[in-house]
């Protein structure tokens, strides 16, 4: 079977993704974390698609943002693309991606992250959720692009054990708690992150936007979510659905930005505002990603 390394070396050196790899090899070794780094932050990450790997810059973002904090012992991420009425997470043994996507070229179906075993990530998150929890491993499923895309920018070497958690609902108070509930986690290094994209209204892209031009839905909704999460205002941003402008259009279906209020919840002090480490846009679309303490 291939492995990450070997399907990655069949990458065309002139490739945006190989020059990636190149970057963070010339980085060199990335400082595990340890328990005198005390918890690792929490992340919410705007996790783009195949075309990240075309993007050389926000690439750069990305490892850099990883670089910024110790190699974690262990990934718990919940991605917008993968929702549940019961919580569920992937294979503790590393299977085949889900490679959730179409109209790219096919090299990136071809892609492979193989992460560690992580049967001790999946009995550490069973111990701090509620002893009526079942929390259900679907062994045939691997990562989706949600999870396994940034994460492949982020730590390619595929070096840390991952798990991906199901998004159970959208109820904000519940995923409030749940983040809630992850936080000790992080005291174990282990990097707690909600993955989705801070504005998704694909089905209103134009031509204009696939040039650059940024509508005002978008951004509006962007400066709106900035002002209350620089704030540390968790009711304003729970009560989006009445609250934000441009809502229709930004998220036409809510699951890319509720995946924030995992990661709110695993905040020391989830109105102590947050640390914005992306923003900008990407065809029209908000990139903004932050983390919390």
């Amino acid at each position: 079977m291939d492995t990450t390394a070997a399907a990655d070396a069949r990458t065309d050196p002139r490739h945006p993704f190989a020059a990636h790899l190149r970057h963070v090899a010339g980085l060199g070794e990335h400082r595990p974390w340890t328990p005198d780094d005390g918890p690792l932050p929490a992340l919410y990450l705007s996790h783009g698609a195949p075309p990240l790997f075309e993007d050389a810059p926000w690439m750069r973002e990305l490892a850099a943002w990883a670089r910024a904090l110790p190699r974690p012992r262990a990934v718990l991420i919940v991605s917008a693309h993968w929702e549940s009425d019961s919580l569920g997470i992937t294979s503790t043994v590393p299977t085949e991606l889900v490679y959730d996507f179409g109209g790219f070229d096919p090299m990136y179906s071809r892609m492979r992250y193989d992460t560690p075993e992580a049967g001790a990530l999946a009995r550490q998150l069973r111990a701090v959720l509620p002893g009526t929890a079942h929390v259900f491993e679907h062994r045939g499923r691997g990562l989706d692009h949600g999870a396994w895309v940034p994460l492949k920018v982020m730590y390619p070497e595929a070096d840390v054990p991952v798990l991906q958690l199901s998004l159970p609902t959208h109820d904000t108070a519940t995923l409030l708690a749940l983040g809630e509930r992850l936080r000790p986690l992080r005291e174990q290094g282990v990097l707690v992150v909600g993955s989705g994209f801070m504005t998704h209204g694909l089905p209103y892209l134009t031509r204009e936007m696939l040039g650059g031009a940024v509508p005002e839905w978008s951004a509006d909704f962007d400066a709106w979510a900035a002002d209350a999460l620089d704030r540390g205002d968790v009711e304003e941003l729970a009560r989006f659905r009445l609250r934000a402008p441009g809502l229709r259009y930004a998220h036409p279906t809510v699951e890319h930005f509720t995946p924030l209020f995992v990661t709110l919840g695993a905040a020391t002090d989830p109105a102590a505002g947050v640390t914005t480490t992306i923003d900008g846009f990407f065809i029209g679309l908000a990139r903004r990603s932050f983390q919390v303490a």
